[in-house]
């Protein structure tokens, strides 16, 4: 049973991943409908969760210019 506590702790709800990112609730919807930032889906009520591995692995690509676009969910690329 300890085992399942600890894969619980590892994920993050829609509300708290988008809070942990810097980004609206929308935008994770979006990126998870076009296949972009795929979230792992309860069985029984099919919200949304997203691992806080991979989330920390999109806020790392963030923080270092390499931001998802909001509209597609892929690298912004500067026009410089």
């Amino acid at each position: 049973m300890s085992n399942k506590m600890l894969k619980i702790n590892e994920y993050m709800n829609i509300g708290e991943a988008a809070k942990f990112l810097g980004v609206c609730i929308a935008t994770l919807r979006n990126w998870d409908r076009k296949g972009k930032f795929k979230a792992r889906r309860n069985p029984i009520n099919n919200y949304r969760y997203y691992s806080k591995k991979d989330l920390l692995k999109i806020l790392n690509k963030i923080e270092s210019g390499e931001a998802l676009c909001a509209k597609t969910g892929k690298k912004e690329q500067d026009n410089e």
